[in-house]
This record gives structure tokens, sequence and C-alpha cells, in this order.
């Protein structure tokens, strides 16, 4: 009988001193005079099977020839393992090549350097990082999806092309079917975009926030979860040009709301993931960041602190710190701020109520009329993890608002008029899914994070 590595796994007893085939890949390939040893694996579970044979197989000859990287099917007997941390083994019988695989496979049984990796992006996925990594991927998507559903949430899909500004259009992407090389002009000497597929300027996405708050009024609580794109030229290890996005919308909901919404939302995905990865987990603890289960168990447990931009400052500036970038209450806090704050209150920190002429358009005022009710949170050893406000309702103030953000009305007039049809007050927030997974693995750059990453300059597979 087929059987998969996991279902082995979760109920060993069943199988064992019983035949069963397995199919998979070479992971390692140890040759002896008159035995062998394969590490085996089939991708359903981070652990790998040793299998082990001898030269009573009537193709022992061909088997030694089996190399790392090859595909196989293996029929055996299972029995329990003298191998200290193995539950079982296979005592192979017969062992079928599939798939062959040549001497020079990149991915042999040794370290490879993240950046060799990088160049493999197809092949990395059989190594133990990656593995551990797309897997706790694939464990936190599911996490918030049941998180979401468990809730109430409905799930809802928007637009990937849109002509609404939402992150501003110099940020978007913009696609068109004209043809570059034969670009027809208007009286004014501008492209004629009503040549175009639309008729007009259209984008990639850079978040579906907008949407999602059409469908908050009349769902109640909804999330978005899918691509996003930007176009930031920016190299650092927590960019890309292409990545996901959380972007609950909540009606009837206020700023501490939302702080509750955030907090009790990434400690279930948290406690998700220790609870379903702990192999992937203790490796990266092993072999990434020392302390990761620690560090992701006391978020856990913690307390999260909730306090104003303002009050932030205040902290930031009475430190005895020399600062690389000095703290100034107009302005938006560095890497460096983030990492002290988080060490003073030791856990994740809210910070509310951010000058009003570094945030978005869309976010509510404040009485005072220089802030808003936006929120960042901040987390120990990744730094901003969340960012999300209390959204404008009063509709003279959202058109005031955005025409001093130079924001195009025509294209949010819709988005607008919400205000004008049953409007309430509501909140939102977005997450990076990148940023989540950084975080719950340890591996600091989005590049080893996404299976086939798109930064600046790279737009490889």
């Amino acid at each position: 009988m087929k059987k998969d590595l996991v279902e082995i796994t979760r109920d060993v007893e069943k199988y064992l001193d019983k035949e069963i085939v397995v199919e998979g890949w070479v992971r390692n390939h140890r040759k002896q005079k008159e035995f062998g040893f394969i590490d085996f694996s089939d991708g359903t579970q981070f652990k790998t099977m040793q299998v082990v044979y001898d030269n009573k197989l009537d193709n022992f000859e061909d088997i030694q020839k089996i190399r790392v990287g090859s595909a196989v099917s293996i029929r055996g007997i299972l029995i329990k393992s003298p191998k200290e941390g193995q539950l079982y083994e296979l005592q192979a019988t017969d062992i079928e090549l599939v798939g062959d695989s040549p001497e020079n496979y990149p991915i042999q049984p040794k370290r490879h350097t993240r950046e060799f990796l990088r160049e493999m992006a197809y092949l990395r996925p059989r190594t133990n990082l990656f593995q551990a990594v797309f897997r706790i991927r694939s464990l936190a998507a599911m996490a918030i999806h049941e998180y979401f559903q468990d809730n109430g949430y409905v799930y809802v899909h928007t637009p990937l092309i849109t002509c609404a500004d939402c992150e501003g259009s110099d940020q978007m992407f913009k696609i068109t079917t004209l043809d570059f090389d034969h670009l027809e002009k208007d009286e004014n000497g501008k492209v004629d975009m009503s040549k175009d597929l639309f008729g007009k300027k259209a984008y990639v996405t850079g978040s579906g926030q907008l949407h999602g708050e059409a469908f908050a009024l009349a769902y109640k609580k909804i999330y978005t979860f899918g691509p996003t794109f930007r176009t930031e030229n920016s190299n650092t290890k927590t960019h890309a040009n292409e990545f996901w996005m959380i972007e609950p919308e909540i009606a009837f909901c206020d700023l501490n709301g939302l702080m509750d919404i955030e907090e009790e939302m990434l400690k279930y995905v948290v406690n998700y993931v220790l609870e379903r990865a702990k192999d992937e987990l203790q490796f990266l603890d092993s072999f990434v960041e020392k302390g990761l289960i620690e560090k992701l168990t006391k978020l856990v447990n913690s307390e999260f602190t909730r306090i104003s931009h303002h009050d932030v400052i205040d902290i930031l500036k009475k430190a005895d710190v020399q600062w690389e970038f000095v703290p100034d209450y107009g302005e938006d806090i560095a890497k460096e701020h983030e990492k002290y704050i988080t060490e003073y209150f030791n856990g994740p920190v809210f910070i509310t109520d951010w000058p009003k002429d570094i945030k978005a358009w869309y976010m509510k005022t404040n009485s005072d009329g220089k802030t808003v009710a936006a929120v960042d949170l901040e987390v120990p050893g990744a730094g901003e993890l969340m960012g999300g406000s209390q959204r404008e309702d009063d509709y003279d103030k959202l058109i005031n608002r955005a025409k001093e953000m130079d924001v195009d009305l025509e294209t949010v007039d819709w988005f607008c008029n919400l205000r004008k049809y049953g409007g309430c007050y509501h909140s939102g927030f977005g997450m990076g899914f990148e940023r989540l997974i950084i975080y719950l693995t340890g591996v600091e750059n989005i590049r080893d994070v996404i299976p086939f990453p798109r930064t600046p300059g790279s737009c490889l597979y």
C-alpha cells in the first residue's frame, strides 16, 4: 500500500512490520560494499526517513548508482529504528528509479549559502531550510483564514487591476495594451488613454483596502488576502515588488477595537504555527535564530502595550542613546527607535495617534487636528508588523483631506460616496504576509520567504 511519510508518522504503530510503498526523492545516499542507506523525503513532512537496503536485492548494483536528487519508488517493511531520534526506518525489498538525477545536481547534501540558493529558487524547496520556511508559510496562511472564518469574516477577492489611487499612483505598476512603439497623443500632447483597453489609466493594485471597505459596509467584517504590487526601488531585506497582504476591514469598530483584533489574530497565528510546526521550528531555532521558539512563545503570552506616538518620542528623547536618526514629534520613527521601544516595554507595542502629515489621506483626523487615529504594531526583533487606522467617516473631511494630499478624486469618488450611503465608523489594518513569515522563521531576508521573489533588477523564473 502506498503511503506518505506524514501518514506513517501520525499512526506509526499501524504500519510497523507491514509492507508499504513510498514515493519521493533521495536526499542523501551513503553506500557501503554490501549495503546502503538512503535519506528519503517525499515532502509531506519535515523529517526524512532512513531506507536500508542490502546486496540480497537483485538490482543491488543498480541501486548503488542512484544519485542524490533522483525520484524513487521504494517497497519495504517498516521497522522500529535503532537510530536515536528516529521512530522508524524502511527495510527495502525493492527500489525503483523513477527519475534520474545527474552527477552535477546542484543541491548536494552540504550547506549552501542563501545567495546561491536564490539563484536556484526552483530547486531550493528541496533543502531543509526552505522545506521549513515554506511549510510554515503554508501553515500561517491557513491560520489566518481559520481565524477570520471562525470569527465571522467574509473573505473578499479584491481586484488586482484597479483605477483607484489608494497608496499613490507613483507607487503602482501601470498596465496598458497600447503599443509602446506607436503611442498616439491627444490634443494636449499626452498619451491618448482612450485608445487603451479600459479607456483610462489602470494599475496593478498596491492595496485592496478601498474595495474592502465597500464590502465591510455590507458584511460588517471582511478580510482580503492576496498579492499586491509596489514599484518601490528599494533593495532592503524587507521590501519586494510583489508580496502578499492581509487586510481586514471592520464596520462599527474604533481604534481600540481594532487593536484588540490585531492582538488576538497575531497570537492565534503564532500559536497555530507553534503547535503544528514543531520539527520545522526546532530546526530554525538550532540553525537560523537561536531562541526563536522562546521568542514566539513569549509573544503569545505577552500583554501588548498601547502608547501614543507623542509619548514614544518623549521616551526616545529622554533615552541615554546616541541616535543615528534623532527622534522628532512630527516624524516617523526609525528601525533603531522601534527596537528600543519594544525592548523598553519588553514586548509588542501599539503606537497610536500619529502625526497627520506623515499618514494616508483616508485616516480619521483626531480632535486635535494634528494627528490621526492610526496605529502601528511593533514587535521585538522585527519592528513594524502591522499598520492600521480608524477610517475617516465624515464625507466633507475626507474630500478636503484628499485634496490636501493631491489625490485624484475621480478615481476614488465611489469610495468617498460610501460615507453618504449609510456610512459608519469603521477601521482596518494591513499586514505584510512576508513580514510575518520573517518573524515566524527568523529568516531575515524577504527574498528567502517568497517562493520566487520579485525585487528591483531581479525577476527570475
